[in-house]
C-alpha cells in the first residue's frame, strides 16, 4: 500500500503539468513565468506533455511491474536534471520556480521510497498485489 502511495504522489505530479497544453494562460498560471512568445509556449507545452508520459509511466508502474524501474529510472532522471540546472543558473530557490522545485523535491523522495521498497521486496507483485 506504501508503495502504491509513494508512486501515486509522484505520477500525480509529473500529471500536474499537462493542465498547461491548452494555453499559455494555463502555463503561466501553473508556473507564475512569463511566456513571451509562441515559440516559448510550444516548448513549455510540448514539455508538458513529456512530463504526462512519466506521470503515467509511474501511476502504471503501481499496477505494472515491467514498468517499475523504467518508471522510476525516468521520473528521477527528469527531476534531478531540472534540479542540477537550477542549482547552475542560481534559481528555484526563491521567486517563481519555488514551487516546482519543491514538488520534484516530494516526488524524488517518494519515488526513492519506492524504489527502496521495490529493491527491499516490499512492493505488491503485479496488478492490485497479487
Amino acid at each position: 500500500m506504501l508503495f502504491a502511495l509513494l508512486l501515486l504522489v509522484a505520477g500525480v505530479i509529473h500529471l500536474v503539468p499537462l493542465v498547461g497544453v491548452r494555453s499559455a494562460q494555463r502555463l503561466e498560471a501553473l508556473y507564475g513565468v512569463d511566456v513571451a512568445t509562441p515559440e516559448l509556449s510550444l516548448l513549455l507545452r510540448h514539455r508538458a506533455v513529456l512530463f504526462g508520459l512519466v506521470g503515467a509511466a509511474l501511476c502504471g508502474a503501481i499496477v505494472l511491474p515491467a514498468l517499475r524501474w523504467p518508471a522510476m529510472g525516468g521520473g528521477l532522471v527528469s527531476m534531478v536534471a531540472f534540479l542540477g540546472l537550477c542549482v547552475h543558473e542560481g534559481v528555484g530557490r526563491t521567486g517563481k520556480l519555488r514551487k516546482v522545485v519543491v514538488a520534484d523535491v516530494v516526488s524524488i523522495g517518494c519515488t526513492l521510497g519506492a524504489a527502496g521498497l521495490l529493491w527491499a521486496g516490499h512492493a505488491p507483485s503485479g496488478w492490485l498485489g497479487e
